[in-house]
């Protein structure tokens, strides 16, 4: 049986092993495939992976061979999955494989705001400490993170997740979901309004849905404090951009911390990377090295229970 990966080196550029997968066939993975190359290096494969090379249905059409088709992320829009389930090819994804490194993001861009740690850091490698005339000295504001309130818009697995570390820290939590969410958490649901006007942070991890793009603009972001900070690791598009980069230029808001994009890799225009105030990490929230040996070890799981005839994580 062939086996091939279309474009494995985001998850595994080297400090991982294939190995789980390779047992169950003759494996090929190539780091990067560009569109035009999508079918004949998937040609002669039964089972192909994929992470964001584009299977739709012109290209289902011209792979008879295969059977299976393995997401290597939790979305899978880049596959067609009704021509797949036409063709008979199952669809599986890797659900809930980084939930607790994309929370442990959302702190790492909050506590970024409260403490500044890489600049005073570089500031003291510079020289300022040994010059100054005091034992401490800060180049901003130190806030503590008890008694503020955090606000998440999204209350699945990843923001319940980023409610229990909130509370752990002594912080208030309230949330946003589009249906009634009952929890155990001392965290309250309230409408997305009230979770504006209160949060001193907003959480987005909220899925994209063709309802919710750029749910996040102009007349969502008037109604945030202006000292209230932004953070996303959800997806880029939940956010209308302009709008986010022209109210941190206004100081309308304190500042965002964003781990995604609209798109990724961004154009050199957008108007975030210049906005201020503005934080961007290159969409890694998921990357841990934990999180991405879970991701492999579900891709082989999901690969060997299709081959038992008893297939999980399926989408199609």
């Amino acid at each position: 049986m062939k086996i091939v990966v279309l474009d494995g080196h985001t998850l595994n550029p080297g400090d991982l092993s294939w190995e789980g997968i390779e047992v169950m066939g003759e494996l090929t993975v190539y780091d990067y495939t560009a569109p035009e190359d999508t079918i004949e290096r998937a040609r002669d494969a039964e089972i192909v992976y994929t992470n964001k090379v584009v299977i739709d249905e012109a290209v289902i059409s011209q792979l008879p061979k295969m059977k299976f088709i393995g997401v290597l992320a939790t979305g899978y829009n880049v596959v067609d999955t009704v021509a797949a389930q036409k063709a008979g090819i199952v669809v599986c994804n890797i659900p809930a494989y980084s939930t607790a490194s994309v929370a442990q993001m959302v702190f790492a861009h909050m506590l970024h705001f409260t403490q500044h740690v890489a600049v005073h850091a570089q500031s003291v490698s510079a020289g300022d400490w040994s010059k100054s005339k005091d034992f401490a000295y800060w180049l901003y504001p130190q806030t503590e993170l008890a008694d503020k309130t955090m606000g998440i818009i999204g209350f699945g697995q990843i923001g319940q997740a980023v409610a229990q570390i909130a509370l752990a820290m002594g912080m208030k939590v309230i949330f946003n979901n589009r249906s009634k969410k009952d929890t155990e958490l001392n965290a309250r649901q309230v409408d997305l309004d009230e979770l504006l006007k209160e949060s001193d942070f907003v959480s987005v991890n909220c899925p994209l849905t063709d309802e919710n793009k750029e749910f996040i603009n102009a007349s969502v972001l008037k109604k945030m404090k202006p000292g209230a900070f932004l953070v996303n690791t959800g997806r880029g598009p939940l956010i209308n951009e302009p709008d986010l980069a022209a109210a941190l230029n206004a100081e309308q808001i304190a500042g965002a911390g964003l781990d995604v994009l609209s798109l990724e890799p961004p154009t050199p225009d957008n108007p975030l990377l210049k906005a201020k105030n503005c934080f961007i990490t290159p969409h890694i929230a998921w990357a841990t090295l934990e999180a991405r040996q879970r991701l492999m070890n579900i891709a082989g799981e999901n690969l060997r229970a299709f081959l038992n005839g008893n297939p999980i994580n399926v989408v199609s």
